[in-house]
């Protein structure tokens, strides 16, 4: 009885649940370190996201948080040199250029203006915006959003015809990870900041996705249906993979 009763009390003492983020001290700030266990990792491993501007810390499955925290801490210099090296960020403010399908536009208020944002401009693409200062950052981010809505679900129905299938919607997110998904059920998501590279990479995602609707994965009849749908694929992936994170640099927070 005596061993039981030890045994209910273990079990009932309070378990501290680990932390999934934690905070990490630099020289020139604080930085957002997520934390995350991998039972494939066998050592820690840190890696600076571009779209979040923050550090992912990866621990073994038996790894503790005393070394891991050890570990970031003994590499803080590594930290700080790549988190210099990411792009500035572009605020949606007056005078800030900023890519609509991969050409810059310049912002500029218009407070006596009726509207909202409209393009424009003789000597250089414009982003004009009416309206009080303080409403401008909302105001493009809303007007981007808008314009990647009506060129995705324009690329994505185009896309789903030419191969004869169906989708059901298009949503639009900020994801950090991936450009596009499509769901067994013909739902199809993408990154709103498409809007900010060149339209062939949008369509090219466009087309990506919609392929997915006749192959759940990326064998071979995937790639084929791709190139069937979109033949400059390959352009488009380097275009991503040397320019893509820099998308993630423009109005963050907004």
């Amino acid at each position: 009885m005596l061993f039981r009763a030890r045994e209910t009390a273990r079990q009932k003492a309070p378990v501290h649940p680990e932390p999934s983020q934690v905070t990490l001290r630099l020289t020139t700030g604080e930085v957002a370190v997520t934390l995350k266990r991998n039972a494939r990792a066998r050592r820690y491993t840190l890696r600076v996201r571009a779209a979040t501007r923050d550090v992912v810390l990866t621990m073994p499955e038996r790894g503790s948080l005393r070394e891991a925290l050890d570990f970031a801490r003994r590499h803080v210099g590594w930290i700080e040199v790549r988190l210099a090296r990411l792009p500035e960020v572009v605020a949606f403010v007056e005078g800030a250029v900023i890519p609509v399908r991969g050409v810059p536009h310049r912002i500029v208020h218009r407070p006596e203006a009726r509207g909202t944002v409209w393009t424009g401009g003789e000597e250089e693409p414009v982003l004009h915006v009416a309206g009080n200062v303080a409403h401008v950052p909302r105001r493009v981010a809303d007007f981007l959003k808008r314009e990647a809505r009506r060129d995705l679900v324009e690329a994505s129905h185009r896309h789903a015809r030419a191969l004869g299938v169906s989708i059901s919607r298009v949503t639009l997110r900020d994801t950090a990870s991936r450009w596009g998904s499509c769901s067994a059920n013909g739902a199809l998501s993408y990154s709103w900041r498409l809007i900010l590279a060149p339209a062939f990479v949008l369509d090219y995602l466009a087309a990506h996705e919609v392929a997915h609707r006749r192959e759940m994965n990326h064998g071979p009849r995937f790639w084929a249906l791709v190139d069937r749908l979109f033949p400059e694929r390959h352009a488009a992936e380097r275009w991503l993979k040397k320019h893509g994170a820099e998308l993630h640099r423009y109005g963050t927070g907004e």
